[in-house]
């Protein structure tokens, strides 16, 4: 887009004016720092000369500074941070772009001001409703933060699971777009409810697996049986493989990591389809829950867990 077009002037909020060295003066930033965060962010290189920056990005950079200087943030983590924020916000936008698209049909290629006037005219709701979900959310985990009783708040104990849909590269294959993408939708629809119904958090999903996290090995248990018998009521979808393990977790930036993420994924390619793995730990709190049933399928061989012990979930009776 140019700096003409109405489009970019309505998205942006307001007219490019600065180039890259003149947002960095401007907000009291050295340029090469600038960059380092431009780029953290996921924006495409700008060359010298380019007049692409608005007012909105020197505030939003000089912002950025303030929370360093306030010692907010580190400086170590300032640009992890703009990652992060980049990460979530850029889907975020694809998939509005998508309303645009789905809404205007054939005019939004072709009639830049309706697509400007449609744009001027949605953005406000949606920026309102980013926020009451972002404040929501924000709520929920600061909530949750402060009831923790582990002292160790950088690696708390929580369940982790994936659910992997089975036979999805076929599915791409031999699928359309308009068909691959309702499944999709009726895939997310699915494991949304049924996480949020059973007090899971889902940190992310791609494509065909979903990443989920439960503070209780019953919640995790209860979320992943429901996965399967709402994918097995729905013909339309492929059945899961589904894998928990329980332990330690470092939580960062809205993504989890270490050896329980690792275990939960392997036992996810153990899995059979339509059932569910869990590891020793799960097993250990579940074992005797009388709404489940467990069956220990033994070691297995699986690069970097030498002697995964597994255990087959399913509901007692």
């Amino acid at each position: 887009m140019s700096s003409e077009d109405p489009i970019e002037r309505t998205l942006l909020g307001g007219e490019p004016r600065y180039r890259k060295a003149e947002v960095a003066e401007a907000a009291g930033v050295e340029l090469a720092r600038a960059e380092r965060l431009w780029e953290a962010m996921g924006f495409a290189h700008v060359a010298d000369d380019e007049v692409v920056f608005t007012e909105a990005d020197v505030t939003a950079l000089r912002m950025l500074v303030q929370l360093v200087s306030a010692e907010i943030i580190t400086s170590e983590v300032e640009t992890a941070v703009a990652r992060s924020l980049a990460q979530t916000m850029s889907r975020l936008a694809e998939w509005q772009v998508g309303i645009f698209k789905s809404v205007l049909g054939t005019k939004f290629a072709e009639d830049i001001d309706t697509t400007a006037q449609f744009a001027e005219a949605v953005l406000p709701v949606m920026d309102q409703l980013q926020g009451y979900v972002w404040r929501r959310h924000l709520a929920a985990i600061a909530g949750r933060e402060l009831n923790e009783t582990d002292t160790r708040v950088e690696e708390p104990t929580l369940v982790v699971g994936f659910a992997d849909l089975v036979g999805y590269t076929r599915l791409v294959r031999d699928f359309s777009e308009l068909e691959l993408a309702r499944l999709i939708d009726d895939f997310e629809d699915l494991v949304t409810r049924v996480i949020a119904e059973n007090h899971g958090r889902i940190v992310k999903t791609v494509g065909d697996e979903v990443l989920f996290v439960t503070d209780t090995a019953q919640s995790a248990a209860e979320i992943a049986l429901s996965l399967n018998e709402g994918v097995a009521a729905e013909p339309r979808l492929p059945p899961l493989r589904i894998g928990l393990a329980r332990g330690r977790v470092l939580a960062r930036f809205g993504d989890v990591y270490g050896s329980t993420v690792n275990i939960a994924s392997r036992l996810t390619t153990l899995a059979r389809p339509a059932s569910v793995l869990i590891d020793r730990e799960c097993a250990a709190v579940l074992r005797d829950h009388r709404d489940f049933s467990l069956t220990s399928i033994g070691p297995n061989k699986v690069q970097g867990f030498r002697g995964l012990r597994a255990w087959a979930l399913r509901r007692a009776g």
